[in-house]
């Protein structure tokens, strides 16, 4: 991922949190010589490794999986909160519009989880992670004749992950000026990833992270 200097990101617990609140991914890896992407949800277990480990699974019909034992590389790619700025928004009349987002990359050699007790246990916690904020979280009790059919359904994996790389594009390239202007003006639309995007820029100190007054970077 190209990440100019300004907007590189890398606080391990920072992206951790962005892996966690957007555990809804993108896996990319390359099966019998093309490329191919799944969207799936994710659990990160951040000290398994020393870069964290992923775990999810996918329909047994998806032939993604099946290269997972040749030792590849594969990449999953966690998209943060990301919104449209406009250069309205800058005290610098001469400029163009950009999109602020965060986002994580994260690589690692994935493996097959064929126990399955442990395909049930990932179940079960990616479940109760997402059953949490509910008012009456389901129990996720179900028949176990039931449940075996599903797990047949399935394919479990880990990627124990080699490097991570966080880009958070938050307009660190503008003057501390135009980059509170940024975070007020999302504010005002009140469009949720925009507040969300807003939030992030105050919260992560990203506000104190300009760059020298009179440089201009890529928008990229």
């Amino acid at each position: 991922m190209y990440i100019p200097p300004a907007f590189q990101e890398t606080r391990r617990e920072l992206l951790d949190e962005l892996i966690r609140q957007h555990n809804f991914g993108t896996l990319v890896s390359t099966h019998a010589g093309e490329l191919m992407a799944s969207h799936l949800p994710f659990l990160l277990e951040s000290e398994a490794g020393p870069h964290g480990t992923l775990r999810g699974h996918m329909a047994r019909a998806n032939p993604q999986w099946q290269s997972f034992e040749e030792g590849q590389e594969v990449l999953a790619i966690f998209q943060g909160p990301h919104a449209y700025v406009s250069p309205t928004w800058y005290e610098e009349p001469l400029s163009v519009p950009t999109w602020n987002y965060a986002t994580v990359h994260a690589y690692g050699v994935p493996s097959l989880v064929e126990e399955r007790e442990a395909v049930y246990r990932l179940l079960e916690a990616l479940v109760r992670v997402h059953e949490a904020p509910m008012p009456s979280p389901w129990p996720f009790e179900l028949p176990d004749d039931y449940v075996g059919r599903m797990i047949n359904g399935i394919v479990g994996f880990e990627i124990r992950l080699t490097r991570l790389e966080g880009k958070l594009k938050l307009s660190q390239n503008r003057s501390l000026a135009d980059q509170q202007a940024v975070a007020d003006a999302l504010l005002k639309q009140g469009d949720p990833p925009g507040v969300a995007l807003a939030e992030l820029m105050t919260q992560t100190g990203n506000l104190q992270r300009s760059v020298k007054a009179g440089t201009q970077l890529s928008e990229d």
